[in-house]
């Protein structure tokens, strides 16, 4: 089963940042539209950022403080956070997929997930 592979979660302190990794199997995810999630305890999943053909897409509680991007020859997508808020504290999920531009803020678009990472921002 394909399966993506997060890292760089742990705890910061608010106003901090961190850089989220998701490691996307070579070949064919190359061309699938990468996205990142977060879900925090008893909400719904949450979209965040988005990267398909080179262009982003951003939730607008992230917007101007997080970057997405990817860096294919490393098979790799990132999520830059910066001026992190303890509202910011959830599990984060990369997924990807051959995404249509109209539904890359849906989550039942992507085909393969992650397991997760937690970020906690303390105050």
């Amino acid at each position: 089963q394909v399966q993506l592979v997060e890292s760089g979660g742990r705890l910061v302190e608010v106003g901090g940042s961190l850089r989220l990794s998701c490691a996307v199997p070579r070949g064919t995810f190359s061309a699938y539209t990468v996205a990142w999630f977060r879900q925090a305890p008893g909400k719904e999943r949450e979209f965040i950022a988005a990267i398909k053909s080179g262009t982003t897409y951003y939730g607008d509680s992230v917007k101007g403080r997080f970057t997405i991007s990817r860096d294919n020859a490393k098979a790799t997508s990132y999520l830059q956070m910066n001026s992190l808020k303890p509202e910011d504290t959830a599990v984060y999920y990369c997924a990807a997929g051959p995404v249509i531009t109209s539904t890359v803020r849906r989550s039942e678009s992507y085909h393969y997930w992650g397991q997760g990472t937690q970020v906690t921002v303390s105050s």
